[in-house]
């Protein structure tokens, strides 16, 4: 059978200041039409190297040897004219972070229309109507009115389905899908991958998909390579990868795997004073009547020393409401308390010396790291606005305990955070938001970015660093079992308001909205025989 994607003992070495760098050595894999490939492995293992040069997409600094070659076409060596001809018809590719794949100043309709028009003679009428509908068919409510939309007024799971739009726009024989899924709520993660598995089926679309979510790879994936340091160590069918692998490391992977358990009882209440408390808050973006109601009534606290995971599909307000928290999106109604003082009162000075004591991790790494600093300066800043009196030499033991913390090596202080993978940029975001040592930690998906393995460290470095300190953390996630792992109390939310809250054993292992059932029987397990089983029943 034609392969859509042909790659023969592919090597890329990066030539950096320090030296050259091998980020892959030898490897070789295929995809054939309608066939599913999950390239798994850690952060930095140089699974998206191989991803981008598949597309052609390696910088400057890449030296590339061996043969890469898309359904007919060979791509290294090739003129720009040619792969750009390649890129978005033949093949296309769904980047990790839709921050970095999306223009911020032009309508989210009118960049998928223009993907529509670069490949294809069609009017700019017909490219809009194509827009709306390929933003139905990946899930994004009202889709008539959300074109007309900027990327910034998007939810982080909404903005990932414009771009996996964009992908699927002029129907690719070849797919790259770097972590379609990373950013979008399980229930909206099993609508993309029936997508996907649909453009496989009746396209005949060959998928490389690239990740770290085994449940992802159990659900939607025919064959698995996974690497390690820029090697595949083991690769085969699905079933035999994760049911019966062969190599130390793959089983190591596996045995990271949050899951959810249904066993388990709630810890005694923490009785310490509230950190911050949202009451009866209410928010709305825009004016008239297209104006959205993004929390509606919302009330919820957290106490010092308890993690609280809020939780609910993407769109749901969960972010906007820990914004609301912070005081970066201001209420139209009710109270936000931080520190026992009201936040909406405060202003100048005393509103500076509250948001002193508050960390925070951003969902998407590569808008809050400044690309024109160093990774150490990154982390240094907080320090710079907020402990002014503190020695040069005193601020970089600080910076260099919270890189360590995060399990960075000392090396990485020097880089720039775009040299780094997404996982590793997203710990440069933690050990930012640690390093003043706050008494409360808003993290917005803090680990969707990470591989199993790194995202288990970094959960376990917040709850160590929480028990020493006593911090409250705040935790936005959609991943249900990362919740029921390190959250004390859980906030469910939909549309704006919260379905239901309390503590987190008895609401998810006993739930009463119909809505967390729901969320808790989307939640994939790296299981190919279960979820073949759960979708075949979903679909009964």
């Amino acid at each position: 059978m034609k392969k859509v994607l042909d790659i023969e003992g592919l090597g890329v070495t990066f030539a950096t200041e320090a030296g050259d760098v091998p980020a892959v050595c030898d490897i070789s894999l295929h995809v054939h039409p309608g066939e599913t490939l999950a390239l798994v492995g850690e952060s930095g293992s140089g699974k998206s190297t191989v991803a981008l040069a598949a597309m052609g997409l390696l910088p400057s600094t890449a030296r590339v040897s061996g043969r890469v070659c898309v359904a007919g076409t060979e791509v290294v060596g090739a003129r720009e004219a040619e792969l750009a001809r390649l890129r978005g018809r033949t093949a296309s590719m769904v980047f990790q972070e839709p921050a970095s794949a999306l223009d911020p100043l032009t309508r989210v309709g009118a960049q998928i229309a223009e993907v529509v028009r670069n490949h294809r003679a069609v009017s700019r009428a017909e490219a809009a109507r194509e827009a709306v509908e390929l933003l139905r068919r990946v899930g994004i409510p009202e889709p008539e009115r959300r074109a007309s939309a900027f990327p910034f007024q998007l939810s982080g799971g909404q903005r990932q389905r414009v771009v996996i739009a964009m992908a699927i726009a002029n129907s690719p024989g070849l797919l790259i899908a770097d972590e379609p899924t990373t950013a979008l709520d399980v229930t909206v993660q099993a609508e993309i991958l029936d997508l996907l598995r649909e453009l496989a089926a009746e396209s005949g679309t060959g998928v490389l998909l690239v990740t770290h979510n085994m449940g992802v790879v159990a659900d939607f994936a025919d064959r698995v390579a996974v690497m390690l340091r820029g090697e595949i160590v083991e690769t085969g069918p699905v079933e035999e990868v994760l049911l019966r692998p062969a190599h130390e490391y793959t089983r190591q992977l596996l045995s990271a795997v949050p899951r959810l358990t249904f066993t388990g009882e709630d810890p005694p209440p923490v009785e310490e004073a509230p950190v911050v408390q949202l009451r009866d808050v209410s928010v709305r973006f825009g004016r008239g009547p297209r104006a959205v109601r993004a929390l509606d009534e919302v009330t919820f606290e957290v106490r010092a020393g308890e993690t609280v995971g809020l939780v609910g599909e993407s769109g749901s307000g969960k972010s906007t409401a820990a914004r609301a928290a912070l005081g970066l999106v201001p209420a139209d109604s009710g109270s936000v308390s931080l520190f026992g003082a009201d936040l909406g009162r405060s202003r100048g000075r005393k509103r500076r010396a509250l948001l002193s004591r508050v960390g925070l991790v951003l969902q998407d790494p590569v808008a809050s790291l400044d690309a024109r600093m160093s990774v150490a300066e990154c982390v240094a800043e907080p320090l710079r606005t907020h402990r002014r009196d503190m020695s040069a030499a005193e601020r970089r033991r600080r910076v260099a305990e919270a890189l360590e913390l995060v399990r960075l090596p000392a090396g990485a202080a020097a880089r720039g955070p775009r040299e780094l993978s997404g996982g590793q940029r997203q710990r440069v975001s933690l050990a930012r938001a640690l390093v003043l040592r706050p008494r409360l930690l808003v993290a917005d998906e803090p680990t969707s970015a990470l591989d199993v393995g790194v995202q288990r460290t970094v959960l376990e470095v917040i709850a160590e660093l929480q028990r020493e300190l006593g911090f409250a953390c705040l935790l936005v996630s959609h991943d249900l079992a990362v919740v029921q792992e390190f959250a004390r109390r859980v906030v469910v939310m939909r549309a704006g308001r919260i379905e239901e809250q309390g503590p987190t054993m008895s609401t998810l292992l006993r739930p009463r909205s119909e809505y967390t059932r729901r969320l808790i029987a989307a939640v994939p397990v790296p299981d190919p025989v279960v979820q073949r089983r759960r979708r075949a029943e979903v679909h009964a």
